[in-house]
């Protein structure tokens, strides 16, 4: 079984849950943005966890089936349609041979995942399917998806009909968002009144935002003696403070050390809050007290 792209993306690349056991030489995770949504995408058409989805950014662009297949669409609304009739979201969907899934642009949130029944057949690089776009590895031939590109597909596993009434509720992604967060390893590199501002002060989702960071704009968080340190580890959801002041949220395609001072990490749970902000969301950071850094270890 197999689909082609019509008209890719703005950014859309095969995912899985990431490599990992590799970072110690330096090569980074990578995976989905959005572990909810894509763990949501599998389940409707009774994949197995770790199967490879696409992952669609902003927007998605549109695919020809050549054979049945079965899919299903989470994450960001994209107005998904299938031979111009809409298309829902967040349950499982036949799509005839011949068929044209069709993918605007996001209007609520920002990231589409499209699961197939049997998951998505890319050669395993170094036990995972992810794209890593910089290292130009895994995924379909090392990057992002282009016109012409034709994907293998695996097989659903059950009938059709034992699934077809699945559905899940699908999230609203709002414009003003809480993250949690926990305290980081150098929270005693910022004062007082700086680490006070970060818990108070609003933040704003930069333009500059993408897989590996999401930048942050707001007032400048106050540090004792400026923010490099020897570069240590780095995690998803890791909170750097630059030498502006200004947060980095590490995010999937994050490096495997940074150099910056970390001033928190926000909480799994909460990471796809972040993956699905678009640009001008507003973020608030709420700390978890009894919660640091030492008591995860």
């Amino acid at each position: 079984m197999a689909f082609r792209v019509i008209v890719p993306g703005a950014l859309s690349t095969v995912q899985d849950l990431g490599r990992f056991g590799y970072q110690k030489s330096g090569m980074p995770c990578s995976g989905v943005m959005d572990q909810k949504a894509y763990e949501s995408a599998n389940q409707l058409v009774n994949n197995q966890k770790n199967e490879a989805v696409i992952e669609h950014t902003v927007f998605g662009g549109s695919y020809r089936f050549q054979s049945d297949t079965v899919i299903a669409l989470t994450g960001a609304d994209m107005k998904p349609s299938i031979d111009g009739k809409a298309c829902p979201m967040y349950r499982p969907v036949f799509v005839p041979s011949g068929g044209i899934l069709s993918l605007g642009a996001a209007v609520n949130g920002c990231r589409t995942y499209l699961a197939a029944a049997g998951g998505i057949l890319v050669p395993p690089v170094l036990g995972s399917r992810s794209t890593n776009l910089k290292c130009k590895i895994g995924g379909f031939q090392g990057r992002a998806l282009q016109s012409g590109d034709l994907l293998d597909t695996g097989t659903l596993s059950v009938p059709f009909q034992q699934i077809k009434d699945l559905s899940l509720k699908a999230p609203v992604y709002s414009k003003e968002i809480k993250v949690r967060v926990i305290e980081g390893p150098q929270s005693d590199y910022f004062t007082e009144k700086g680490l006070n501002l970060f818990y108070s002060a609003p933040y704003t989702v930069s333009e500059q935002s993408d897989r590996m960071g999401c930048r942050l704009e707001g007032p400048a968080v106050e540090s004792i003696h400026g923010t490099d340190i020897v570069s240590d580890g780095i995690v998803f959801g890791s909170i750097q403070i630059t030498s502006s002041g200004m947060p980095i949220v590490l995010m999937a395609d994050r490096q495997t050390t940074g150099g910056y001072a970390k001033i928190a990490t926000v909480i799994t749970d909460d990471l796809p809050l972040l993956a699905q902000a678009v640009p001008g969301t507003t973020i608030h950071f709420q700390k978890m007290e009894g919660y640091s850094w030492i008591t995860q270890q």
